[in-house]
């Protein structure tokens, strides 16, 4: 028995779909990370003197700071942001979880009614 046109095309945007919500978890788990080395580095500083020499990353160049606190301050700007993406990711992704689920079952209950899937089936692709 052939596939209905709307399903198959329902189909194609439910991966579509999940493309996008494997992006998303892959950008999150990069930005968490990011977030978590910042908060590391922020760490070992702490543990280090006023007057000791630091290095601060200015594109691919290591550049020697004025002082521990101006790395400081830099590395917990650039963690706030990264904080702030991270929430933003974080909504875009439980958006998509919502919608993959609910395509999902829109999916397997649209298969069942074609005969083309058995109750505990669900779309795999």
């Amino acid at each position: 028995m052939a596939i209905p046109p709307k399903i198959q095309n329902d189909i194609k945007q439910f991966q579509r779909l999940q493309q996008e919500l494997g992006a998303v978890q892959q950008q999150r788990l990069q930005i968490d990370l990011r977030v978590r080395e910042i908060g590391h580095t922020l760490e070992e500083l702490k543990g280090i003197s006023e007057d000791s020499v630091v290095y601060r990353p200015v594109g691919g160049l290591l550049v020697k700071a004025k002082n521990k606190k101006e790395v400081e301050e830099l590395l917990t700007e650039e963690k706030e942001t990264f904080e702030v993406r991270l929430k933003a990711v974080e909504r875009q992704e439980n958006h998509l979880k919502e919608r993959y689920t609910s395509m999902q079952q829109e999916l397997t209950q649209a298969l069942q009614a074609q005969g083309l899937a058995q109750p505990s089936d669900t779309p795999s692709g």
